[in-house]
Order: C-alpha cells, then sequence, then structure tokens
C-alpha cells in the first residue's frame, strides 16, 4: 500500500466517479437495486465519517453514445442519450442514498426541473457544505465529451481533493488482470506514464485536465466490501494516479 493517502481527516471533499456498468450487478442490462443500494451504503459510511461527498455516474449499462455512434448513428444524438441515462443512474443513486438518510441532490447539465437541478456551481458548493451528496448527472451537457471528463470537469469546480475511481479490479495494471496472469498493478503512476501506456484509468482528456490541475485520481475495487472508507482511513489497496 502507498503511504501517499492522507488519512481521513486530510480528505475534506472528494469526487466518486462509477461506470453505469458498476450499477448492473450480475445483469447484462439495467440497474440491479441490491447492487445500488450495496454502494449507497459504501457511500453513507465515508459520509459518516465527514468527508464531502461528489459523484458522477456513467450510463453505460443502460446507453453508450459511442456504441450508438458504431452502429450508424448520429455521434451527437448518441451522446445526448447516454447522457440521459446517467440521470436515471443518478436518480437511483438518489434514492439508494435517501433510503439511508442522506440528503442527496441530483445536479443535472441539461435542464429538466421536474427531476434535478440545474447546474449552477455555487448552488452545489453550498449543498456540499451542507454535508449533502451531489450527483452530478448528464455529463458536461456536451456532447463528445465522456463522464471520466465530468467527474474531473466537476472535481475541479468543486475543488475536491481527489478523484475515486472505483473499478472492479484493484488499481492500474500494465494489462488486463482477469485475463494475464502475469500483470503487473502500479502503487504509484504518473498522468504522463498513464497516457502514454494507454493504461486506460480514464479517457486522455479527464487525465490531461487533471494533470493540468493536479488532482490526483485514486483507482480501486468498487467490488471490496468496505473499499472506499478503507482507501480514505489509510487502508486497503490502491493505485495514485499523480505528478
Amino acid at each position: 500500500m502507498s503511504s501517499l493517502i492522507p488519512q481521513a481527516g486530510k480528505y475534506s471533499r472528494v469526487m466518486l466517479k462509477i461506470s453505469g456498468e458498476a450499477l448492473m450487478g450480475d445483469q447484462g442490462y439495467g440497474l440491479h437495486p441490491p447492487t445500488v443500494a450495496r454502494i449507497a451504503q459504501e457511500v453513507k459510511s465515508v459520509h459518516d465519517m465527514g468527508v464531502e461527498i461528489c459523484m458522477v455516474i456513467g450510463g453505460g449499462n443502460i446507453f453508450r453514445g459511442l456504441q450508438g455512434s458504431a452502429q450508424g448513428m448520429e455521434r451527437a444524438t448518441a451522446d445526448y442519450m447516454g447522457m440521459l441515462a446517467t440521470v436515471m443512474n443518478a436518480l437511483a443513486m438518489q434514492a439508494a442514498l435517501e433510503a439511508e438518510d442522506i440528503h442527496t441532490r441530483v445536479i443535472s447539465a441539461i435542464r429538466m426541473d421536474e427531476v434535478a437541478e440545474p447546474y449552477i456551481r455555487r448552488r452545489a458548493v453550498r449543498h456540499l457544505e451542507k454535508k449533502r451528496v451531489c450527483v452530478f448527472a448528464a455529463g458536461t451537457g456536451n456532447p463528445y465529451f465522456t463522464t471520466d471528463t465530468a467527474a474531473t470537469l466537476r472535481a475541479n469546480e468543486m475543488s475536491c481533493e481527489a478523484i475515486f475511481k472505483g473499478t472492479k479490479v484493484d488499481g492500474v495494471y500494465d494489462k488486463d488482470p482477469k485475463k494475464h496472469a502475469d500483470a503487473k498493478r502500479y502503487d504509484n503512476v504518473s498522468y504522463d506514464e498513464v497516457l502514454q501506456k494507454n493504461l486506460g484509468v480514464m479517457d486522455a482528456s479527464a487525465i490531461a485536465l487533471a494533470r493540468d490541475n493536479n488532482l490526483p485520481i485514486i483507482v480501486f475495487s468498487l467490488d471490496e466490501p468496505g473499499g472506499f472508507r478503507g482507501i480514505l482511513a489509510g487502508e486497503g489497496t490502491y493505485t495514485r494516479v499523480h505528478g
């Protein structure tokens, strides 16, 4: 384990980025309510430590813009459909968090006032100061940008101290550890190395934005019970992407 993770008291505000696929459980599509509830409990355990939490959730469990584009759909239209999928996931997470008595706001980059607040930076910051979890939905509001980039953008705007990227493996590897027994895990890796070796942490735009603002990315396994809280407590296995 790296010694570079500060204790929980040193991280007062973080961004949790998870994929839409993380909400599927063992299903091949859609939302698996017990899995959503389990992730909400993980978030609650960190919220109970006094850490302010933002979230961005992808939409790949419902619709992925790039796949739609690859099948002949206009890219911008496909991306807007993907953004709407992220709103559905955000609403599901809001319901699960509020079932845990965590006050939560879904904040959408595309206006849909009946189901979510519009994105206003100062209002979102105020929600965090009041210990509400902010789930940012609809990406950046623009096509051609991924939810990884949206998470990095919002993390910078909210003055988060790190992005926690929840995945199915316990860090960054030089190749897929599920396919290659000799895959090497990194404890620490630089932004430039991630880009040069195409390590697949986040897309290039997100990595460059994090690098330019010196925002560390912590890659960990969301499937490890207590993993999110454990890392904030100085334990667990993860990879730190930094300058």
